[in-house]
C-alpha cells in the first residue's frame, strides 16, 4: 500500500457504480469503500459491483456492517441468518458466528468487518446497541468479543471492534443526536482493555463530559491521545477509525467533520452516506496518511493473512452453532 492513498473509506449510492463514482475513486485513491444494503441485491449483482470498485480503486478495502442480528446486511435468501451477539451465550458460539460471518464476506470480496461489539449493555441504556452486545457482564464480552474476533481472523477477514471507549451506557442514539455521559467506567473499559491487540478499533460519536466537555470521542484529541492510544487507558496500538462520520451526533460540513477526526488522532475517516458531493468533500478533506498508520494498516492485513484457516467448512461450523444454540 502507498502514501499516494487517502485514509478515508466511503459510501456509494446504489447498486452499480457510476462513472463519477469511478472518476471519484481513480482519482483521490481512497483507502476503501463501505456498502450497505442499499448496494446488495444477489451475489451476482455484489460481484459485478466488486469488480467494478477494484478495477476503478486496485488494492480498495472493501468494508462491510455484519455483525449477525439486526446489523447485517448480507442477508437471506442469498446468505445465511446469524443471530445478534446476545444469542451467543458462549464463547464458542461466538467464534463460529465470527468464523461463518468472515467466510461469506471474505467469498463476497470484503476484507473488513465492523464487528465485534465490545460495548457492555446496561440497564437504561438506548436500544441502538441493545442485543448487538454480548452481555451486561464486562468479562463476558471481552471473552465472546474475543472469540467473535478471532473467528473473523480465521476466516481471513480484519475484524474493527466498536465503540470505544464504549456505548453501552449512552440514553441516546448517536445516528440522530450526541448522546452525552459524565465519563467512563472500568466495566465500559474493561472489553477493550482486553482486546486492545485486535488489528482495528473504532470509535464513538459520545460526549464524555469529565474527559472533554467540548467534543466527541471521535475527534477529541484528550480521548484519543489520552485514553484509547495511552498504555495508562486502552493502550490500543492498531487502525484507529472513526464511526460513520455522516450520522446526525456530529456537525459541520463532511470535510470539517474528517479533519477534525484524523487531527485528534483517528487514523482513517469512515463516511457513509454514499453521497458523492460529501464523499468528494471528505477526500479532500484528510491530510495525507502518516508512516505510523501507513504501518498499522499493513499489520492488520498482515494478521488477517497470517491467521487464515484454509480448511474452515461452512456447513460443519453452521451445524455446530446450531446445535450449541437449540
Amino acid at each position: 500500500m502507498g502514501g499516494g492513498v487517502t485514509p478515508a473509506i466511503i459510501g456509494i449510492g446504489g447498486t452499480a457504480l457510476t462513472g463519477d463514482e469511478a472518476a471519484l475513486l481513480r482519482s483521490q485513491q481512497p483507502l476503501g469503500v463501505i456498502l450497505f444494503a442499499r448496494n446488495i441485491h444477489d451475489p451476482a449483482q455484489l460481484a459485478g459491483l466488486v469488480a467494478a470498485i477494484r478495477e476503478a480503486r486496485p488494492g480498495a478495502l472493501l468494508m462491510l456492517d455484519q455483525e449477525g442480528g439486526r446489523v447485517a446486511r448480507l442477508r437471506p435468501p442469498h446468505w445465511a441468518a446469524h443471530p445478534p451477539a446476545r444469542e451467543l451465550r458462549c464463547a464458542r458460539s461466538a467464534w463460529l458466528s465470527g468464523a461463518l460471518i468472515g467466510m461469506e464476506c471474505l467469498e463476497a470480496g470484503f476484507d473488513l468487518v465492523a464487528a465485534p461489539v465490545l460495548d457492555v449493555a446496561a440497564p437504561g441504556g438506548h436500544g441502538v446497541i441493545g442485543d448487538r452486545a454480548f452481555s451486561g457482564d464486562p468479562a463476558e464480552v471481552a471473552a465472546r468479543g474475543a472469540a467473535m474476533a478471532s473467528g473473523l481472523l480465521a476466516a481471513g477477514v480484519i475484524p474493527i471492534a466498536k465503540h470505544a471507549p464504549g456505548h453501552g451506557r449512552a440514553k441516546a442514539d448517536s445516528h440522530l443526536v450526541l448522546p452525552e455521559l459524565d465519563g467512563v467506567t472500568e466495566a465500559d473499559l474493561a472489553p477493550f482493555i482486553a482486546n486492545r491487540h485486535l488489528p482495528w478499533l473504532m470509535t464513538a460519536h459520545i460526549r464524555y463530559m469529565s474527559l472533554d466537555m467540548h467534543h466527541p470521542a471521535t475527534q477529541s484529541a484528550a480521548i484519543i491521545g489520552g485514553l484509547l492510544r495511552s498504555p495508562a487507558g486502552i493502550g490500543f496500538e492498531g487502525v484507529l477509525v472513526t464511526d460513520d462520520l455522516a450520522m446526525q451526533a456530529l456537525s459541520g460540513p463532511p470535510g470539517a467533520r474528517a479533519a477534525r477526526a484524523l487531527a485528534a488522532g483517528c487514523d482513517v475517516a469512515l463516511h457513509c452516506s454514499g453521497v458523492l458531493a460529501e464523499s468528494a468533500d471528505v477526500l479532500e478533506a484528510v491530510p495525507p496518511p502518516t508512516e505510523a498508520c501507513l504501518a498499522r494498516l499493513a499489520a492488520g492485513r498482515a494478521m488477517a493473512e497470517r491467521t487464515r484457516d484454509p480448511e474452515l467448512d461452512f456447513d460443519t461450523l453452521f451445524a455446530e452453532r446450531a446445535a450449541l444454540l437449540s
